[in-house]
């Protein structure tokens, strides 16, 4: 069961339930999970070095495809022939004539981990292109600990800007909406929509797209001390604190701690962003997901600040549910987006 907040006066309190059970994950998801839990626990070294080999064999991808598969036909463009920086895009087959908004994706991952490509984020952004009607631009930013701060989110900044530029023209179709897009990303790729888009913002009257929106599924954010949900969320899947741990070290400057404005966004260290013009934002956090004292302390500080925030909280979901699309808080998920996004589309 979601539990849906609007907007409310700055300083309120969220109010929340903690007592839903975790959503159930089929058999086949739970051996996946186990399978990429161990993986990535073998694959990252105590030095900080990273068995990328050892991942990516793990990582099953799915190649894009000129030939729609559920009504979604994806293509992967190469847009920085240096970096090898490239995108999937994800668009809906059906020839209606009604522009499509887009979605800039950015998967999660720790910043070290997965692609565009990989299985779950394939599927979880062709059904976002099918049900939302939108055309997503998913971004392979280069990952840590190869590439550190701040280049997963110059990447990024650099996939916007080279569709802002029209050069990706030869590639979309002529009903893409840039004068309606939205950042979205989950985890790792929620902490870029939250960078990203703040570069944007103070870029005002410079950018070459128009973002109506943000949308932060259980973004990572961290600091050095613990919180309540953190301590007392152990052993729930996905996330546990030594390995966020590790994922910090491995993309924060080196000799850096989580108290860098890259990992905790209202700490003593981060910028002030409460002048920059940013647009409507929606964070989703699950009520079994370690991170979500830090997800709900940043809708609390954007409304302390006077912005724009919704909040989804989801009492069955682990971090990042959304992508296991066997389960039923995934599909709900969806369907939620579409007031926000409607909302966002007609400013």
């Amino acid at each position: 069961m979601s539990q849906v907040q609007t907007p409310a006066a700055p300083g309120s309190e969220i109010l929340i339930s903690r007592d839903a059970k975790p959503a159930e994950f089929p058999l086949g998801l739970r051996i996946l999970c186990g399978i990429l839990n161990s993986v990535n626990d073998l694959a990252r070294g105590k030095d900080g070095r990273f068995n990328r080999r050892m991942m990516n064999w793990i990582e099953y991808k799915i190649p894009a495809n000129s030939r729609p598969t559920r009504g979604v036909y994806t293509k992967d463009v190469v847009i920085d022939a240096h970096t090898g920086v490239q995108v999937r895009l994800f668009v809906p087959a059906e020839a209606e004539e009604e522009p499509l908004p887009v979605v800039f994706y950015f998967h999660g991952g720790g910043f070290a981990t997965l692609s565009p490509g990989f299985v779950l984020y394939d599927i979880f952004c062709r059904r976002l292109a099918r049900r939302r009607r939108v055309l997503v631009i998913s971004v392979d930013y280069r990952r840590s600990p190869e590439h550190r701060f701040p280049i997963p989110y110059d990447d990024c900044v650099g996939a916007i800007t080279w569709f802002g530029a029209g050069n990706g023209k030869p590639h979309l179709p002529a009903r893409a909406d840039f004068s309606r897009c939205f950042l979205m990303g989950d985890s790792a790729g929620a902490n870029i929509v939250h960078h990203v888009g703040c570069r944007i913002a103070a870029a005002a009257g410079e950018e070459t797209v128009r973002i109506v929106g943000h949308v932060l599924l259980q973004p990572f954010f961290g600091g050095e001390p613990r919180t309540p949900s953190e301590l007392r969320l152990v052993g729930v899947p996905i996330v546990n604190m030594e390995n966020s741990d590790w994922h910090w070290k491995a993309f924060l400057p080196v000799g850096a701690n989580r108290e860098h404005p890259a990992a905790n966004v209202f700490g003593p260290n981060a910028p002030d962003i409460s002048s920059l013009p940013l647009p409507p934002t929606l964070v989703v956090v699950g009520g079994h997901d370690p991170l979500q004292d830090w997800q709900l302390g940043y809708v609390q500080h954007l409304r302390k600040i006077q912005k724009d925030v919704e909040l989804l909280f989801y009492g069955e979901g682990i971090h990042a549910f959304h992508i296991f699309y066997q389960i039923d808080a995934s599909s709900k998920l969806i369907s939620d987006l579409h007031s926000f996004m409607t909302r966002c589309s007609q400013r």
